[in-house]
């Protein structure tokens, strides 16, 4: 049990390739989490651990890890970049406190990043800017600074400045402190020394610095009667500052550096420390009734209060489905039972872990401000909330996107049908933005998500997780025919088998009715005597082809 003051909920997102899992991995081996840092285009990533991602180098559902930087603990969030998989970041800003806004230092501010950074905003969630890749051709800091107050209409707060660009890029001058931070080209993160600024650079950061202290001073009176005095504020005064503006949004301290090149990522770790914010600095959420109207009543973060928890996702492994929660209040013990206010049945809370990617530590309990996982919750969906039964409350529900594109999917055999139903029915359950229905025309399976990558990876976990052979189409279009004009025929049935054998001739008129009065059917004896107990099947039989169309 953390004091709350050390704790960061803290989500990475960005535009795709703009660098969010190489510097979560950075971040692991900084910390201690890992030993050997592995590389995303070697399919090597601790974050991206599904077979599907490690091949094609991107990173598809978001993936949760623990660890700890100067006894501050961070629970962190790795999330996806491409729009097919736009539902992961949204859920993930949902239930987090802060989050590092990663940007390509030569790409800038890119589409995925803008709607990210609104995602962050209706959240309401703090950030920190990381402009990354300075090491690359046509990496240029002070232009993705400026394209940030352009493109996204955000305030920047410099913090550190490059040492070099594209090739040279050797390290980075902290603003606040005036000093510089260079980097061997070992590649080992931990081989840096910290040096006076370059000579060439201290106008620079002298400017720089300046403008902050201007951009931060009116946070508090007392700081800016102070400066407009002439008297500057020491560092610890500007750091409160800044962490005030910045849980405000106010502003976003920006960084830089090189993940990939395992320069920067420290400044990034303290800036998340000094200005992010703790569970308890966090506006709390609203509570509200069964219809979603807000009660205003709010879960406010104390381990004491009774216990809310939010399911933000869910997630089926080899060892059976595992519920994330972010818990708000109160706290959460094995063994105990817990209330679904969404289904109004009891819950049994089994075994409760905390994720590293797809390993998993046990714990006995967790508390307010943590992010865990519990095994074995029968009827928790993505959104729903788990409370004390003795105090129920509901927390604000989640709103997913429709979906926009659809498949048509049809299983090899029946040994594949089978499967089908109960792996499609995992794979709705863990991602809400996934949607299957049946055609009730055509009886077609029809897949539908967010996009051609979207769909295209559901049909290769289909395949290779879950064994199910599937044939994959375009969805056919149902074309609904009727007769056009009277139609007179006969059939004769003749079928010898080894008895007496069946014989019966039937003679038919099928005309068309007057539109929309349907199927309409008699029978008029004409010469012999039809018994009246074959009617109904003749009915039966003409009724079962009404449903199948020859022309289209």
């Amino acid at each position: 049990m953390t004091d709350l003051a050390h704790y960061r909920n803290i989500g990475i997102f960005a535009h795709v390739d703009a660098g969010k899992t190489t510097t979560t991995e950075r971040i692991l081996k900084l910390t201690g989490k890992i030993h050997k840092i592995g590389e995303v285009h070697d399919g090597a990533a601790t974050t991206d651990f599904m077979e599907q991602e490690q091949e094609r180098g991107i990173t598809i559902q978001s993936a949760a890890t623990t660890c700890f930087w100067k006894d501050y603990r961070f629970n962190i969030i790795d999330t996806p970049g491409h729009v097919d998989f736009t539902i992961e970041v949204y859920r993930s800003l949902k239930v987090l406190d802060g989050g590092i806004g990663v940007f390509c230092g030569s790409g800038g501010v890119e589409p995925q990043s803008e709607t990210n950074w609104r995602y962050a905003n209706d959240s309401e969630v703090a950030r920190v800017i990381y402009i990354n890749k300075l090491d690359r051709i046509g990496a240029d800091f002070y232009r993705v600074v400026k394209q940030v107050e352009d493109v996204l209409g955000a305030h920047p707060l410099v913090m550190t400045l490059p040492i070099g660009t594209e090739d040279q890029f050797s390290g980075v001058v902290d603003v606040l402190t005036r000093k510089a931070w260079i980097w061997d080209d070992s590649g080992d993160p931990l081989n840096y020394t910290i040096q006076d600024v370059p000579a060439d650079m201290v106008a620079d950061t002298e400017k720089w610095r300046e403008k902050l202290i201007d951009d931060v001073a009116d946070q508090y009176d007392d700081v800016m009667e102070k400066y407009l005095e002439g008297e500057e504020p020491d560092i610890e005064t500007i750091k409160r500052c800044i962490r005030k503006g910045t849980i405000n949004l106010d502003f976003f301290p920006t960084f830089c550096g090189s993940s990939f090149k395992n320069k920067g990522v420290q400044l990034v770790l303290d800036g998340v420390i000094d200005y992010l914010p703790c569970p308890t600095e966090v506006k709390p959420q609203p509570e509200v009734d069964l219809e979603g109207t807000p009660t205003g009543t709010f879960a406010i973060v104390d381990a004491e209060r009774p216990l809310r928890a939010l399911a933000f996702k869910i997630m089926d492994d080899r060892f059976g489905a595992l519920t994330f929660l972010r818990i708000y209040s109160g706290k959460l013990e094995k063994g105990t039972s817990v209330l679904n206010t969404f289904t109004g049945k009891s819950e049994r809370i089994g075994r409760i872990v905390e994720m590293h990617a797809d390993m998993r530590a046990e714990l006995d309990s967790a508390q307010a401000g943590d992010i865990v996982a519990v095994l074995g919750m029968k009827n928790v969906q993505t959104g729903h909330t788990l409370c004390d039964p003795k105090f129920p409350a509901t927390l604000e529900p989640m709103v997913f996107p429709d979906p926009v594109i659809s498949l048509a999917i049809s299983p090899k055999d029946k040994a594949a049908s089978e499967k089908m139903g109960i792996a499609l029915g995992k794979m709705i359950q863990e991602d809400p933005s996934f949607h299957v229905e049946t055609d009730e025309d055509s009886g077609e399976t029809i897949l539908k998500g967010m996009g051609e990558l979207h769909l295209d990876i559901k049909v290769d976990i289909l395949r290779r997780t879950h064994g199910v052979d599937v044939i994959v189409g375009k969805p056919q279009v149902a074309y609904r025919e009727t007769i056009t004009k009277s139609v007179e025929d006969e059939y004769t049935h003749k079928k010898q088998s080894g008895g007496s054998g069946q014989y019966g001739k039937i003679n038919y008129i099928i005309q068309p009715g007057e539109p929309g009065t349907g199927f309409v059917f008699e029978s008029a004896v004409t010469g012999g005597n039809v018994p009246r107990e074959y009617w109904p099947a003749v009915e039966k039989g003409v009724n079962s082809m009404l449903d199948q169309g020859v022309l289209a």
